[in-house]
């Protein structure tokens, strides 16, 4: 029987020679992520009679949303979770400062082509740029494999989603996500398997790559992944010495497997894109937004603050400054992003243009930290998320775009094309 990439992996986590659709399994995860949230799942996991967690070396925990701890409540969360790791022997510990869970758990060299990676975090879709099954569950689903080593999982769907053609000056995989979440609807894949496939990825760097199946968390996939190519292991090589030279081949789709969705984008006919508020698939062309007032400017997370992203921000800032009257901030998504953008002198472009740096980690993204908009402020950022309050105040407004749109807005102080900004320096 033709399979899919998901089918694949879940059949091998299994333990069984085929899946199908809707199928439950119980599975045994290879990497099991958690956060800032891991105190709340030591609570849950005491409870289950366990005292030791089955697979200590499985885990990885990245201390990253509210870094460093802004109030006594997350600074305790932070030591009981800085206790138990000592505790268990979960080698996998990433303290304040290193930067984001997902970034940080695919620099290490934890995700592998193939692997099942299971995470206490939505945007666990993010490992799926590296050819492996990233699927976010719930802090009792965590803590159950903390205690078993294994769950049940429902074999999903699978959507096939072709990418052709190429980008267009100062259009970004970012542009891709929004313009692809506001075409088919932020409902289109729920609790599906999305399968990235196409020309246009060959081109396409593995910082560009890793926006796709993040932002794919917001069309409600159980997973995304993009298929493992030479990009991927070239990547993966630098980081895991033993990685062999066909890595995640035996999970590549069968011809034939069959798809509950079948999208072709040509994405040379996309120009920037901007998701108003309050729904990440509320998109339109930049040209439709353009002149909106900008209060603060965000370029960072998961999904915007990459080495990539960084360099890409300060070109459009090199000779400009920050409109008076707004505000940008930056925030790395790893500690090895802010050393290299510091090597290449990306960070001293930044703050002298007048932008605000923060400490490797989510930072404003979720709102219980630094760069919390003021009631009726508007917000444009590279993050992955819209919805009212996200930020931590319901009367004021995100706009989502890349962190080249970004920072051309923060030296105009509305919604603005990088072209008119790196135009008008020269």
């Amino acid at each position: 029987m033709a399979e899919t990439f998901a089918e694949k992996i879940l059949a091998c986590s299994a333990g069984l020679p085929t899946v199908r659709p809707e199928q439950i399994l119980e599975v045994s995860p290879d990497v099991v992520l958690s956060h800032d949230n891991t105190a709340a799942i030591i609570r849950i996991f005491r409870t289950t009679g366990a005292e030791r967690v089955k697979h200590p070396e499985r885990l990885a925990i990245v201390l990253d949303h509210a870094v460093p701890a802004p109030t006594t409540r997350h600074a305790q969360n932070h030591a009981e979770t800085r206790h138990f790791v000592a505790d268990q022997g979960v080698d996998h510990f990433y303290d304040v400062g290193r930067g984001i869970c997902h970034q940080v758990v695919c620099e290490e060299g934890l995700i592998r082509p193939g692997a099942l990676v299971l995470g206490a975090d939505s945007h666990t879709t993010h490992c799926g740029a590296l050819g492996a099954f990233g699927a976010g569950i719930g802090r009792s689903e965590a803590a159950v494999i903390w205690a078993t080593g294994k769950l049940w999982l429902k074999v999903p769907h699978s959507i096939r989603i072709t990418f052709t053609g190429l980008l267009n000056a100062w259009v970004t995989t970012k542009d891709v996500a929004l313009h692809v979440i506001g075409c088919l609807g932020a409902d289109h894949g729920n609790y599906a398997s999305v399968e990235l496939h196409g020309p246009a990825l060959e081109s396409w760097s593995m910082d560009s790559r890793f926006v796709l199946p993040n932002m794919m968390a917001e069309m409600g996939v159980k997973n995304c992944c993009i298929l493992p190519d030479e990009t991927v292991r070239a990547w993966l090589s630098r980081r895991i010495q033993d990685l062999p030279a066909d890595a995640g081949a035996a999970f590549l789709p069968d011809p034939g497997a069959h798809y509950q969705a079948d999208h072709t984008f040509d994405v040379s006919s996309i120009e920037p894109q901007i998701a108003r508020p309050h729904q990440v698939d509320n998109v339109v062309p930049l040209s439709e937004a353009a002149g909106k007032r900008v209060h603060q400017a965000f370029v960072g997370t998961c999904t915007g603050g990459r080495l990539e992203d960084l360099i890409l921000a300060a070109e459009v800032l090199r000779g400009n400054r920050v409109s008076p009257g707004s505000r940008l901030l930056i925030v790395p998504a790893s500690s090895h992003v802010l050393v290299e953008a510091m090597r290449l002198g990306i960070i001293e472009t930044l703050l002298e243009a007048g932008a605000v740096l923060g400490t490797p980690g989510c930072g404003p993204c979720m709102g219980n930290h630094l760069g919390v908009p003021a009631p009726g402020e508007v917000t444009l950022s590279a993050a992955n998320r819209n919805f009212r309050g996200r930020m931590g105040t319901p009367d004021s407004e995100i706009y989502l775009a890349s962190p080249a749109v970004v920072a051309a807005s923060a030296v105009a102080g509305e919604i603005t094309h990088p072209a008119a900004v790196v135009s008008g320096r020269a």
